[in-house]
């Protein structure tokens, strides 16, 4: 394998820098948001640990770039401001490909994910929410994210991948490897990652290889297998989707289950409303996606020179979609900043992209964060934040690693 050039970063002092992990881990990314809304929604950052990129932080060019993929693709460059980790060993994705092997590959997949499919698997999801709230110490302080979001998550994958059960964390580890791009600034943890991926795909290729030949069957890999589009993947590609389908499965539905208890905790009048009247949960679902926002940015590269609002982009420039602020751009969510567990329009978020690429697990994920929240007020469950959370140091997964809490109950 040919040695990789390690990236050397630098701290710049633009306040408008948005990629700084900082801003995330210290959950101080809002005002700088605020300000590029206002003041520049396209702007150039020429300095970056990331190298110059263009901020898309307002809801209409966001929605802009997203409805024209041939101008902004997924492909050129992938989906993250990180430039791909791999120089050498790239494993492509079917969001990080453009059409028509986009579609193709997105409608393999698609089967898992239809309202038949979301009904079959509800029964069986509703079971086991049950199940680990029951276990749940009661006036005991806890870990929300390591006993509830990560659990729940991992579980639906294990059941989407048919994974042995009892190796279902070995998801959330490659997840959390996989999608944490900080590691593009230090060639240990490069490599490091890199091992880690090589041992992912090796434990799938075994579980791929049991279902060769056989009969199909309703998960993913079989689908795979079954499919015209995906049946021939090569080993890059095979671990590419992979990778794409436990990240997006797994740290999406985490962190906006954990947002979500973050989110009542900070806003009581709106927990007190959402206790009083269970009816609004499907609605308040949405706003949770919306407040949190799960993935903060995807990346887009310029295929050709053009404008966007005003802005001359360069074939070849890099932009960063912040789904993070146009969810918070207040001309579309007014009094954005604040979770409304009934507000109108929250169903318009961007959390799951826009156009083509929009999440294709998204109706899965909303199921998962509803059953949870149907299950805690079947309970008269509410959860209160006993200390700020640990969060995600990173500019791509908005998350949470650590939430101390503590269940009493209303």
């Amino acid at each position: 394998m040919a040695t990789l050039v390690q990236p050397q970063p630098e701290i710049f002092d633009d306040p408008l820098d948005v990629s700084r992990a900082d801003l995330y881990v210290e959950d101080s990314w809002q005002e700088p948001f605020r300000r590029l809304r206002g003041e520049a929604p396209v702007y150039r950052c020429e300095h970056s640990a990331f190298g110059p990129y263009w901020s898309v932080s307002a809801y209409k060019p966001i929605v802009h770039v997203e409805a024209l993929p041939e101008i902004y693709s997924s492909e050129a460059g992938g989906i993250t401001l990180a430039d791909r980790f791999e120089d050498d060993y790239k494993m492509p994705m079917f969001i990080a490909r453009d059409r028509p092997v986009h579609t193709a590959q997105r409608r393999t997949v698609a089967p898992a994910f239809t309202p038949s499919e979301i009904v079959r698997m509800s029964e069986d999801l509703r079971r086991r929410t049950a199940e680990i709230l029951d276990e749940l110490p009661w006036g005991e302080t806890f870990d929300w994210v390591d006993r509830v979001s990560i659990e729940l998550t991992t579980q639906m994958l294990a059941i989407l991948f048919d994974f042995p059960w009892q190796d279902r964390r070995k998801l959330t580890f490659w997840s959390d490897w996989a999608g944490d791009i900080e590691l593009v600034h230090n060639e240990a943890t490069r490599q490091e990652r890199l091992g880690h991926m090589f041992e992912c795909m090796t434990y799938f290729k075994g579980l791929w290889d049991a279902k060769v030949g056989k009969e199909p069957t309703p998960d993913l890999i079989s689908m795979m297998i079954h499919s015209e589009a995906m049946s021939n993947m090569d080993d890059h590609e095979f671990i590419g989707n992979l990778i794409l389908l436990i990240v997006g499965g797994n740290d999406t539905t985490r962190n906006s289950m954990s947002g979500a208890i973050y989110g009542l905790n900070q806003f009581p009048d709106e927990r007190t409303k959402l206790e009083q009247n269970p009816g609004l949960i499907p609605n308040a679902v949405q706003e949770i996606i919306r407040w949190q926002t799960p993935l903060a940015h995807m990346r887009r590269t310029a295929t050709q020179d053009t404008e966007l609002e005003g802005q001359q982009i360069k074939a070849g420039d890099k932009l960063a979609l912040w789904y993070i602020s146009g969810n918070r751009d207040e001309s579309v969510f007014p009094n954005a900043d604040k979770l409304i567990v009934d507000r109108e329009n929250a169903r318009r978020h961007l959390a799951f992209g826009y156009g083509i690429h929009r999440c294709v697990g998204a109706r899965l994920a909303e199921l998962q964060i509803q059953v949870l929240l149907e299950e805690m007020a079947k309970r008269r469950m509410r959860v209160e934040v006993m200390e700020e959370p640990v969060r995600v140091r990173a500019c791509f997964v908005h998350g949470y690693r650590k939430m101390p809490v503590r269940i009493t109950k209303y």
